[in-house]
């Protein structure tokens, strides 16, 4: 089986000291390819720098988180776009979004680096990789007012309702599901995964955080995908290895490296 990890920070320093070990046991259940996802300017070179240690496996994106924004916005969308002339590496624009759970005040600045940013994948031709926390309706308006006929992304670490999920996935974007699946507490995402379609889904970790069950209020990790791949299977009654071809497709092409 090989499965892809959609989402994870492994260029973190938390991962300075066994990375070695987490990527050999990556590698050693199934995850055949790690997509990586920008935080901010600094984060930048070590996202940059991790992947370049195997560029078959690591796949880095561009991109502001919006707990990152600052004042000073411009500047960082400045400086961040300007790396995306110097490389053609980058295969999304990511992680990108709206974040208002720990503060609204800068709620105007990360609605206008969200929308820039993505203007910037209709720019470059490359799908997105979507933050929402407490922002869906901020996050559709601003969709709505891009007016683009059709998105290509994900939805990362999806946890909206149904009708959300079904908005979003007619707009063009699939979602991201990550370790919340296994906990018990999470039903209402569970009984959403059991109507949504296998290819509208695709699996990540957003390692360091959100580990599943049995490692939950840990250290996350890319091994532990399979981990998210059965609860899926248990969910829709299928096999672990139909969750793993199908979503791995799904991922390959979304991205464009089917």
């Amino acid at each position: 089986m090989n499965f892809i990890d959609t989402h994870a920070h492994l260029y973190d320093e938390i991962f300075e000291n066994d990375l070695d070990e987490i990527v050999k046991r990556s590698k050693d259940n199934g995850i055949y390819k790690i997509f990586l996802p920008n935080i901010d300017e600094k984060s930048l070179a070590a996202m940059l720098n991790l992947a370049a240690t195997d560029t078959n496996y690591f796949y880095p994106m561009l991109g502001l988180h919006p707990t990152s924004v600052t004042l000073n916005i411009e500047k960082q969308l400045n400086f961040l776009k300007s790396h995306i002339t110097k490389s053609n590496s980058f295969i999304a624009i990511g992680e990108i979004g709206i974040d208002l759970y720990w503060s609204k005040k800068l709620i105007e600045q990360q609605i206008f680096a969200f929308e820039q940013q993505m203007l910037w994948s209709f720019e470059y031709n490359l799908p997105v990789v979507i933050h929402n926390r407490n922002a869906c309706d901020e996050i559709l308006l601003s969709l709505k007012k891009l007016n683009k006929q059709t998105y290509h992304g994900i939805f990362h670490c999806f946890s909206g309702d149904i009708d959300i999920a079904e908005k979003v996935i007619e707009m063009g974007f699939v979602l991201g599901i990550g370790g919340i699946i296994t906990f018990k507490n999470n039903s209402n995402l569970q009984n959403i995964i059991a109507k949504i379609p296998l290819n509208k889904l695709v699996l990540e970790t957003d390692c360091p955080y959100l580990a599943p069950v049995p490692f939950r209020g840990k250290r996350n990790e890319s091994s532990y995908i399979p981990l998210i791949a059965q609860k899926i299977a248990e969910i829709k009654s299928i096999s672990i290895e139909e969750v793993a071809e199908i979503t791995t497709n799904t991922a390959l092409e979304l991205l464009n490296l089917a």
